[in-house]
């Protein structure tokens, strides 16, 4: 898609001239900024991808899981206490 954006001259020039240094054109240099734009977010962070962001929490999880304390889990606990209103 073509599309015609307005930036300062002097800005321009200067982008034109490292881009020219690097082997690339004003296109690929402003396709490859979109895209970066586009994984980052607001902070300027790189965004996770959603299979690292859920590996993270899995992660999270099974150390959860092992640093828990012996005995019943909170299900378990609910479940036993359930029991015991129902049979009174």
């Amino acid at each position: 898609m073509k599309v015609t954006i307005d930036i300062p001259d002097d800005l321009y020039r200067q982008v034109k001239a490292e881009a020219a240094l690097r082997g690339l054109t004003i296109r690929e240099v402003t396709t490859r900024l979109y895209r970066r734009w586009l994984r980052e977010d607001e902070g300027g962070k790189a965004r996770e991808a959603p299979a690292e962001w859920l590996r993270s929490w899995l992660d999270a999880a099974d150390e959860a899981i092992r640093s828990a304390p012996a005995g019943r889990s909170a299900r378990e606990e609910l479940a036993a206490g359930r029991n015991r209103l129902e049979g009174e």
